[in-house]
């Protein structure tokens, strides 16, 4: 298991929705590359609860993982999404509840009735677009 690197306290938490254990996945290609630039990385993905996921443990979802964080005097500022946009609106009403900042809905991922109850609700909401590609450019989206 690859140690986490350290992260930069003043970059936003990254809850990484759908992220795999798996290095060849484009998850956890993005998920990596954005916790090697300082940012903390916290997996959600109900199938590997409990497993390290780039050295952090996973959650069944955002309520379990805000909890956690919680007890760290954290919060989760971003939910970066890797699953079908069918499953994007569960994901927002979750966002919304652990008072997230933005919802991220990676490429080919766009939900716009659940993008307006995010942005409804005061997120900023970012679709069709890769967090990854996203940073590298320095296209920060005033989130990052």
């Amino acid at each position: 298991m690859p140690s986490k690197p350290e992260y930069n306290p003043n970059n936003p938490v990254i809850a990484v929705v759908g992220l795999s254990p798996k290095p060849d996945r484009p998850s956890y290609g993005v998920a990596r590359y954005m916790q090697e630039r300082g940012y903390r990385i916290v997996p959600v993905n109900p199938m590997h609860v409990g497993g390290p996921i780039l050295g952090e443990p996973c959650y069944a979802n955002l309520f379990d993982a805000a909890k956690a964080l919680a007890a760290e005097n954290q919060k989760i500022d971003i939910v970066d999404c890797f699953r079908k946009a069918e499953d994007i609106p569960p994901i927002v009403g979750e966002a919304i509840m652990i008072d997230a900042r933005c919802i991220w809905m990676q490429l080919g991922i766009v939900n716009e009735p659940a993008a307006a109850k995010a942005r409804a609700a005061g997120l900023q909401v970012e679709m069709d677009s890769c967090i990854k590609i996203e940073h590298a450019l320095g296209n920060l989206h005033g989130i990052l």
